[in-house]
């Protein structure tokens, strides 16, 4: 296992007073777009740290990205999560039955603020709590499926990862089982994808045959394990930056960890906020990285050693 470099950006706080912030997105005018789970809204937070809601979003929103129609397409886990305050924390707690609506993938029109339900089950099975997307530029979109853990019950989800087409013509399941998973992302030439399962701290990877088909699972093939996280690490969503490294805003040891395309070299960025969830690239030559520190209800940015990855319909 690789050395992690352990570094230390300075942050330059974009907004604070967020509703644990989730799905930045960096729009062309410098604003970011995100989703705050508990706020249940899509924000506009723009250069100056004033906030606007783009649209009320009952549930859970998660992650959000921009679709081939300009719209903001968001996975919405339903509200699965109760909201516990722990002294000036805002944190995720146990499954709250009493306030889910089932799990979503929904389309937000930036225009008027309209939310439709675009997919909420595949082949018959709902889905139970969509978590992140990435758009693949060919018309449809990667998705992940978290699952819900009651304790209550002493129950979790097996669940997976799935394809939908934006215009709401098809969903498909690509992977089945994963153990929540969290973020996902492409690499920058298109043919693998990556995502992050949440409590085993592993980020997986898988070659991409065509839109929605990926090559089919070998369990001697040890190489689909990019990386695995060594200790109490969880991993929340990730963003693939210009250069292949897979960068995963991770939980307990807050922060993003990047971790090089051939899984040799590893980078911890830390954030201060151990509920650190999302990252994305934006401002001059795609150099800057936003991250949400979640638990503190922050936005940060700071300065990113490689050049971002512009994403599909950026």
């Amino acid at each position: 296992m690789p050395d992690v470099l352990e570094l230390t950006p300075e942050l330059t706080e974009v907004a604070a007073g967020l509703r644990f912030p989730e799905g930045p997105i960096a729009m062309p005018d410098g604003s970011i777009v995100l989703v705050e789970m508990f706020g249940q809204r899509l924000t506009c937070v723009h250069p100056d740290g004033t906030t606007d809601t783009i649209a009320e979003i009952p549930g859970g929103p998660n992650g959000a990205a921009v679709g081939p129609d300009g719209a903001i397409y968001v996975c919405n886990n339903g509200g699965s999560f109760r909201a516990v305050e722990l002294g000036d924390l805002l944190l995720p707690g146990g499954f709250d039955g009493d306030r889910y609506l089932g799990g979503r993938v929904q389309r937000v029109d930036p225009s008027n603020g309209s939310v439709t339900d675009l997919y909420t089950e595949c082949d018959g099975r709902p889905l139970r709590a969509p978590n992140d997307l990435v758009m693949d530029g060919h018309g449809g979109f990667w998705f992940t499926d978290h699952g819900i853990r009651d304790t209550r019950a002493r129950t979790a989800d097996l669940t997976g990862i799935y394809y939908a087409h934006a215009d709401g013509s098809g969903i498909s399941e690509a992977v089945f089982p994963t153990d929540s998973p969290n973020g996902i992302g492409l690499s920058p030439d298109t043919d693998t994808l990556y995502w992050a399962e949440t409590t085993t701290g592993r980020v997986w990877q898988r070659e991409i045959t065509s839109a929605g088909e990926l090559v089919p699972p070998n369990p001697l093939d040890f190489s689909a394990v990019l990386y695995g996280l060594p200790g109490y690490q969880f991993l929340d969503s990730l963003a693939v930056d210009g250069e292949g490294w897979v960068c995963v805003a991770t939980i307990f040891n807050g922060g993003i960890t990047a971790i090089s395309p051939d899984g040799s070299q590893v980078e911890h960025y830390a954030t201060g906020d151990v509920i650190t969830t999302n990252i994305c690239f934006g401002g001059e030559d795609l150099r800057t990285a936003y991250v949400t520190c979640s638990s503190t209800g922050r936005l940060v940015s700071f300065p990113w050693p490689r050049q971002g990855l512009r994403l599909a319909h950026q």
